[in-house]
């Protein structure tokens, strides 16, 4: 190992100091606040001892603080720190070596792993237990925009009727799973921690929110097909974003997830495809 690699550890520790400082203030409770508040106070313990092999100081990674800090404050902390967790190196090889030049670095070893016990604790962010509700609202609105929106490409030939004719069936879906979903959570006796009010606004927000993003592309684009090409496009990227989220908060796997949601929402898609074409062909709609 080089003095080099020891610099980079070092600055790990003060970099994690500010995030743990940072990440305290967010807490929604006294036990995770004073939690986060003495890793972070190890941390920076483990910076001095570090200081004493190097014998310089370093700047910490104002960036990364920045960054997982504002995560924590968007989407939870539970996300944050587990994102955190999972960008941390394995450095068993640089302690074994450091131990040689100064005993003090196992304390470090130690208590980082005393550290991974304590976040366990108190990993348990209450966006996740909306998790359900959040599903329902996005999945069944990707399903029915995506496949209602292709078929409507196919049997009208105006985008400003296709997206208006969108968006009032999405507002008025949307407001019937907001309902659906409150309902849903007032009988389900099972689950305690969840507000049945709270719950039919997450799912009732993720509907409109993906009704908005998916019929934007009709009122912007006056070709039919690029319009339809832009909101699959988005439909993807929005499956990727949440199933993203949910693999690092929940350690599930990415890419099953991201297959099966794209899988329905593309195949519901195929399927109205086919549907307008025929409404279109014997009809003869021509909006």
């Amino acid at each position: 190992m080089t003095t080099t690699d020891y610099l980079r550890q070092q600055q790990a520790e003060i970099t994690e100091h500010f995030v743990y400082s940072g990440l305290s203030k967010l807490a929604d409770n006294e036990h995770n606040r004073i939690t986060l508040k003495k890793i972070a106070d190890d941390e920076l313990k483990h910076y001095y001892i570090w200081k004493k092999i190097t014998g310089k100081d370093v700047e910490p990674n104002k960036s990364k603080i920045r960054r997982y800090i504002r995560l924590a404050r968007i989407f939870g902390l539970n996300f944050s720190l587990k994102l955190m967790e999972s960008g941390e190196v394995n450095a068993q090889a640089l302690y074994e070596e450091a131990k040689i030049l100064l005993p003090e670095v196992g304390n470090i070893q130690s208590e980082e792993e005393q550290h991974e016990l304590e976040l366990i604790s108190i990993l348990k962010d209450n966006r996740l237990s909306y998790v359900g509700a959040i599903v329902l609202g996005l999945n069944d609105a990707l399903v029915e925009l995506t496949g209602t929106l292709t078929g409507l490409t196919f049997a009208f030939g105006n985008n400003h009727v296709i997206g208006i004719t969108g968006l009032i069936m999405g507002i008025a879906a949307a407001l019937s799973m907001a309902s659906s979903g409150y309902l849903a959570s007032q009988e389900d006796e099972e689950v305690k921690d969840i507000n049945p009010i709270i719950a039919a606004v997450y799912t009732g927000f993720a509907y409109l929110i993906t009704v908005f993003l998916l019929v934007a592309p009709y009122f912007i684009f006056s070709n039919g097909m690029v319009a339809l090409g832009v909101m699959l496009v988005i439909t993807l990227l929005i499956i990727g974003g949440y199933n993203y989220y949910i693999s690092v908060a929940k350690d599930v796997s990415f890419k099953k997830r991201f297959l099966s949601m794209s899988s329905i929402s593309i195949g519901v898609a195929a399927i109205s495809f086919v549907i307008g074409f025929v409404v279109k062909k014997y009809f003869g709609f021509d909006l």
